[in-house]
């Protein structure tokens, strides 16, 4: 069976919603294709720090109706080590702030608001492959996933955000650059109230931990652990005595709860060069992977959502290709910022914890970059342009 339309879109994640949206609503026929069901990545728990240009970029688009109305801000943070704590307040320095927002929700939003407005979306389809991605008449096949019949998907560009796992990150005959941290997180979700209003990092001799509100009854934590760990080595009391250990001081104690979820994550990351291969444009985890040191997954993949729609809608409106030729490019030059940035931090979180250190002269650079930033003015704005996602694309 054949059937026709101008972009099809690979992926249900934020990136492919957001595009799936933009495209719509400005009447270029799209089709979205997700291997997953609707139930399952409404659910999937991920990331929910959004840097307030990307809320911009949503509202702009009428994508952030829910966030805008329900979602709480964050200004600061709070670095704990040595027994105390040590506030920074990026909103100062860079004048932005973060929304929490889960992208589970996010996601949630978007498919409503896709299928409402009357976008053609396909779940369960497990077999997508993009076809003649370098001619001028690419093509997506795939097995309806009601009837088995296989169907041809004729269009004019195909738009691959299904992910790292994903078909499409393999068909783009570039390179890929990766950095693994050499490190693991133990990701768990806690039916615990937030044990303060904002995030809390804590860097300690028994590791690395993290605290990361995300509704009023439930809290993010992260633990570093050894690389390839598995989550029976982490039964709740063990979880519980190392959070409290790593992040608890006098005047700030950690409130435990019953643990719903616990994953272990390697950190590494991954950048594909180009994001690009004939009419095919890779966008979101397809294209590059930031492990949530520094939360800026979700955020790269709606900048490349933007630029990807905004690009499509200037071929199709405008007849310039020029945004679509530079649209690698100028998604890369965020990604790399990100990058970079998440290694910095990655060295002050993981550097200086284990007793002792493996590295001690890096432990002690990491400290001393520490110490600069709360001491610096000058420190403390850089750091917090980069942190906010202010002015990046350079």
């Amino acid at each position: 069976m054949a059937d026709s339309t101008r972009v099809v879109v690979i992926g249900a994640g934020p990136a492919g919603l957001a595009l799936a949206n933009i495209l719509h609503d400005n009447g270029i026929d799209c089709v979205l294709l997700e291997a997953r069901t609707r139930a399952f990545i409404e659910q999937r728990p991920r990331a929910g720090f959004i840097e307030e240009w990307a809320v911009r970029g949503l509202d702009a688009h009428g994508l952030a109706d829910g966030l805008l109305r329900s979602a709480p801000t964050h200004s600061e943070f709070e670095f704990r080590f040595e027994g105390a704590r040590h506030p920074f307040d990026y909103t100062r320095w860079a004048g932005q702030r973060h929304f929490v927002y889960p992208q589970q929700v996010l996601v949630t939003d978007l498919v409503s608001r896709y299928v409402e407005r009357g976008g053609r979306v396909l779940f369960e389809v497990i077999d997508a492959v993009p076809r003649d991605i370098e001619s001028g008449a690419p093509a997506v096949t795939f097995s309806d996933p009601e009837t088995g019949t296989p169907t041809r998907l004729d269009c004019d560009f195909v738009a691959g955000c299904d992910g790292a796992q994903g078909v499409t990150r393999r068909l783009v005959r570039g390179r890929t650059l990766s950095h693994d941290y050499g490190v693991g997180w133990l990701a768990l979700l806690a039916e615990a109230p937030p044990s303060s209003d904002g995030v809390m990092f804590g860097i300690h001799p028994r590791g690395f931990a993290a605290h990361m509100a995300r509704t009023p009854q439930v809290t993010r934590f992260y633990l570093q652990c050894p690389p390839g760990d598995a989550e029976e080595n982490w039964p709740d009391e063990r979880v519980w005595e190392e959070l409290h250990a790593r992040l608890g001081v006098p005047d700030g104690p950690i409130t435990s709860g019953p643990l719903i979820e616990k994953r272990v994550l390697s950190m590494h990351n991954y950048v594909t060069e180009p994001m690009s291969r004939g009419r095919l444009y890779l966008a979101g985890e397809s294209a590059h992977v930031v492990a949530p040191i520094a939360a800026k997954g979700l955020n790269l993949a709606l900048h490349d959502a933007f630029h990807l729609s905004s690009a499509i809608l200037t071929h199709y409106l405008g007849g310039d290709d020029e945004p679509l030729a530079r649209y690698s490019q100028t998604c890369l030059a965020r990604v790399w910022q990100y990058q970079e940035f998440s290694q910095w931090l990655s060295d002050i979180f993981h550097s200086s914890t284990l007793d002792p250190p493996p590295d001690p002269f890096r432990a002690r650079l990491a400290q001393a970059r520490l110490r600069r930033l709360l001491a610096s003015p000058a420190a403390a704005a850089s750091f917090s342009e980069i942190y906010i996602g202010k002015a990046a694309d350079f």
